[in-house]
C-alpha cells in the first residue's frame, strides 16, 4: 500500500509542478520510512529465528540439567553408601587393631618368658635346637652362645665350654678346655679370631684347620693320605690356598706366609701335625716339596681316624657374640 501511495505522488508531482518539491520531499521521506520499514522487518525476523534458537538451547539444557541432577542423585547416593562403608571399615580397624595389639602384648610377653627359660636352662649346661634360639635377643652371660652340629646333623647353641648334661652327643661337645688351641681358633668366626690374635699366620692356620673340618667351607686344599698319613697339604697348594684367602697378596710374600702359616699350626696343635718332605718329579725334573701332614695315629681330641669313617666330616662350631 505504501508503495501505491508512493507511486501516485510521484504522478501528482509530474502533473502539478508548482508543488513538486514538497512532494519530492515527501516522497523521500517515505521511501526512507518504507526502508526503515523493511529493516525492521529482517530485523524482527532475525530476532524471531534467534528467539527459537534460544528456546531450542534452553530445551536442551532443561534436558542436561535433568541429567545432571540425576546423576547428582546417584552420586549422593554413591556417596553416602561409601561413608557407611568407610565406617564400618574403620570400626573393623579399630577392633582387629584392639585384637593385634592385645596378641602382639601376649606374643611379647610370652617370648621375654621363653627367653628367660632358654636362657636358665643354658646357664645350666642345656643344648638348645639352633631353630628355637633367638641368639641376638637371648640374655645369657657375655652375651656368647656357642653353635654346633652334632652326630643327628641337627645345629645347637649352648653357652661356650658347656658340655652336654645328657651326653647326647660324645664327639662333639667336648669342653672348650679340651680341645687343642688350633680347634679353638677354628671354631671361632672371623671377627672373634680378630679380637684373639691380629697375627694373620695364626688366622690362617686357624682357617686351614677350619677348611679340613668343615666341609661348608668350601675351600680345602686338604688331601686324603694313604698308609701313615691321615691327610696332608703341599706347600705349593698352601701357597695358592693363602692367596685366595688374602687377594693381593704376592707370590712372594705368599711363599714366606706359608713358612710363617705352617710353623702356627704346628705350634697351636701341640705339634699333631708334622712337616715331611717328598720328591716329586714334574716336566722330567725332580724336586723337594714340604707338606704338612697329620699322622693317622695323632692323637687329637673329638677325632679318630678320618680315613677310615665314611660319615661326612664334623660341621663347623661358631661361636655367636
Amino acid at each position: 500500500m505504501s508503495e501505491s501511495i508512493v507511486e501516485s505522488l510521484e504522478d501528482h508531482c509530474d502533473d502539478r509542478t508548482e508543488d513538486a518539491p514538497l512532494l519530492e520531499t515527501i516522497v523521500d521521506e517515505l521511501r526512507t520510512l518504507r526502508a526503515d520499514n523493511d529493516r525492521l522487518k529482517n530485523r524482527v525476523a532475525d530476532l524471531e529465528n534467534t528467539v527459537d534458537t534460544l528456546e531450542s538451547q534452553l530445551t536442551d539444557l532443561e534436558s542436561q540439567t535433568d541429567d545432571l541432577e540425576s546423576k547428582t542423585n546417584t552420586l549422593e547416593s554413591t556417596t553416602t553408601d561409601l561413608e557407611t562403608r568407610v565406617d564400618t571399615t574403620e570400626t573393623d580397624l579399630e577392633r582387629l587393631d584392639a585384637l593385634t595389639d592385645a596378641t602382639r602384648n601376649r606374643t611379647g610377653a610370652t617370648k621375654a618368658r621363653l627367653e628367660e627359660l632358654q636362657a636358665r636352662e643354658l646357664e645350666k649346661g642345656a643344648h638348645l635346637r639352633a631353630e628355637h634360639v633367638d641368639e641376638h635377643e637371648i640374655d645369657v652371660p657375655d652375651g656368647r652362645l656357642e653353635k654346633l652340629t652334632k652326630d643327628d646333623g641337627n645345629a645347637y647353641y649352648r653357652l661356650p665350654n658347656q658340655d652336654d648334661p645328657l651326653d647326647r652327643n660324645h664327639n662333639t661337645t667336648l669342653a672348650h678346655g679340651d680341645l687343642l688351641p688350633i680347634q679353638q681358633l677354628a671354631r671361632m668366626d672371623e671377627d672373634m679370631r680378630r679380637s684373639t690374635t691380629n697375627a694373620l699366620p695364626t688366622r690362617l692356620a686357624a682357617k686351614l684347620w677350619q677348611a679340613r673340618t668343615d666341609s661348608s667351607v668350601g675351600d680345602d686344599p686338604w688331601k686324603t693320605g694313604c698308609q701313615s698319613i691321615q691327610e696332608y697339604v703341599t706347600a705349593s697348594d698352601l701357597k695358592h690356598w693363602i692367596r685366595r684367602q688374602e687377594p693381593g697378596t704376592s707370590d712372594t710374600y705368599a711363599k714366606k706366609l706359608v713358612s710363617r702359616t705352617i710353623d702356627a699350626i704346628l705350634d697351636l696343635s701341640k705339634n699333631r701335625l708334622a712337616v715331611r718332605k717328598r720328591t716329586e718329579r714334574k716336566n722330567g725334573l725332580e724336586y723337594t716339596e714340604r707338606r704338612l701332614v697329620l699322622p693317622a695315629d695323632a692323637e687329637v681330641p673329638g677325632e679318630t681316624d678320618r680315613s677310615s669313617q665314611s660319615a661326612e666330616p664334623p660341621e663347623t662350631v661358631d661361636v655367636r657374640g
